[in-house]
């Protein structure tokens, strides 16, 4: 994969989350795709859980900006620092931002992620 071809994948990824459609970003996983987000969670195998997740999106925010700040790429790997920031159904505002690790197989597709950040601050900020 080009380095432009990661970053296309990395874009699409992005603004498929931030407008919370589940179809659009999950098409950009191969099948066995597995999600370690948060890392130290267990990981979810992307297909089996897709709608759940956005729908976890869809259920605390009535909107969300994803704004990719650095993508690092290296072969068939790239790590990205991101910042997210949401308007949550109580017209709350959060940001949250963290480090995610993509590794693609040779067709394009995302096969791993692992996102570190803290869910826990994000919680904090709409309870606040």
């Amino acid at each position: 994969m080009s380095p432009e071809a990661i970053k296309e994948v990395i874009a699409t990824y992005y603004a498929n989350m931030a407008a919370m459609n589940p179809q659009g970003w999950v098409e950009n996983f191969a099948e066995d795709a597995v999600s370690h987000d948060p890392v130290g969670e267990p990981p979810a195998k992307v297909h089996e859980g897709f709608r759940e997740f956005i729908g976890q999106l869809q259920a605390v925010f009535a909107s969300l900006k994803a704004t990719t700040e650095h993508i690092f790429i290296t072969g068939h790997e790239a790590a990205v620092k991101w910042k997210i920031q949401g308007i949550s159904k109580t017209n709350k505002t959060v940001i949250f931002e963290g480090i995610t690790v993509f590794k693609f197989n040779d067709s394009g597709k995302i096969k791993t992620t692992r996102a570190y950040w803290d869910p826990a601050a994000m919680v904090a900020q709409l309870r606040s």
